[in-house]
């Protein structure tokens, strides 16, 4: 998973660069062309107290811990920092490719077709001024497909942008394996989206939503919880930031023989100070609940694995297993270094982000795990 995230794009968008320069300097030669009608932003950074811990694992903690007599925290919310890692990491990506085709200077629609330097195939760049993307009406979008593809029952899609400029809003779409068939081909099916308004009707500055469906599963044997679908939203009000979101494992499994998990959270945390507060659900995957009390309480970690430990081991000590999930109150409290407590707060410095996570509410489990994403 990370793998896909981290696969760097820029040998793309430099064929595409200098494809697209030829083709303005012939069709245009000597005249200087006015600036991108790009946007200049698209994505929100997420606060390093939830980003930046560096121990990513990529799968949600099996229950083993760097004690066997206590499940630690950095293994209860590790995987909050490799989903908001990928969530992140996918509308960088995004960024990365308007930046590079800014310095193409489209000012208006435009068709061309070019050779990746980084799968040899021909790709086509379409530029439209007035589109619809799920009925909604935007200044601009931006197609590449696949040329030799586009027959294809996906259409050879690679990538769709599609937006307005003032205030910026719009939607990416991104399928790795359509912009390289020779570095992406573990990539398969997956699509990623990305939703990004930078003048919020939803009580925030600016907000974007992340969404990518269709992750190639490794086997159960080799790790259960690999991640299938996710959502996450990121919003952005002064200095603060609320993200939540949900990832569905099918095939995770903790103590017993229950299958198919959503990771649910919701999560606050300050731009300029490395504080942050989280609190996580563990609802089944075919869940169909929209309540917060049900996904973050009902199903919080510490009564799912009291339930699966006690069904599986039934005359357990109960003091073992509470010395076990001491760990497991909600909320847990950040900082830059990782989880410092749960539960209880170490301080009132958490006060304001404890009262903001009171407020957000992950998505429904069956619509995360049912996520599609089309093209138009």
């Amino acid at each position: 998973m990370r793998h896909l995230i981290k696969k760097t794009i820029r040998p793309f968008l430099a064929t595409l660069i200098l494809a697209a320069g030829m083709m303005a300097c012939e069709q245009n030669p000597g005249i200087e062309q006015p600036s991108s009608i790009l946007p200049d932003k698209f994505g929100i950074d997420i606060p390093a107290s939830f980003s930046n811990n560096g121990n990513i694992s990529g799968r949600i903690s099996n229950g083993r811990s760097s004690s066997q007599d206590v499940l630690q925290g950095d293994d209860i919310y590790q995987h909050l920092e490799t989903f908001i890692y990928v969530g992140e990491s996918a509308a960088d990506i995004v960024e990365d490719i308007i930046g590079g085709i800014r310095q193409l200077n489209i000012n208006s629609a435009l068709t061309l077709t070019y050779t990746s330097d980084d799968d040899g195939r021909a790709k086509t760049l379409v530029v439209v001024e007035g589109d619809i993307y799920q009925g909604v009406n935007y200044e601009f979008s931006l197609t590449i497909t696949d040329t030799d593809s586009e027959g294809n029952q996906d259409g050879g899609y690679a990538m769709q942008i599609f937006w307005d400029r003032s205030p910026i809003k719009g939607v990416a779409l991104i399928k790795p394996y359509n912009l390289d068939r020779l570095h992406e081909a573990d990539a398969g099916e997956a699509i990623f989206k990305i939703e990004y308004v930078s003048d919020s009707d939803l009580g925030y500055d600016a907000h974007m939503i992340v969404s990518i469906v269709d992750l190639t599963l490794e086997e159960p044997g080799v790790n259960p919880y690999s991640m299938r679908t996710m959502q996450m939203f990121v919003g952005k009000s002064g200095d603060l930031i609320d993200v939540y979101g949900n990832s569905n494992h099918p095939n995770a499994q903790f103590f017993t023989n229950d299958t198919g998990f959503n990771w649910a959270f919701v999560a606050s945390g300050y731009e300029s100070v490395d504080l942050g507060v989280a609190e996580v659900g563990l609802p089944p995957s075919n869940l169909d609940e929209t309540s917060r009390a049900v996904l973050l309480e009902t199903y919080s970690i510490r009564n799912v694995f009291t339930d699966q430990i006690l069904t599986e081991y039934p005359n357990v000590d109960q003091d073992l297993l509470d010395l076990y999930l001491m760990n497991t109150g909600a909320p847990g409290y950040f900082t830059n270094e990782g989880f410092i407590a749960g539960g209880t707060p170490p301080s009132g410095l958490w006060d304001e982000l404890v009262l903001r996570i009171n407020e957000l509410t992950p998505y429904n489990p069956t619509n995360i795990t049912n996520l599609q994403i089309d093209f138009q």
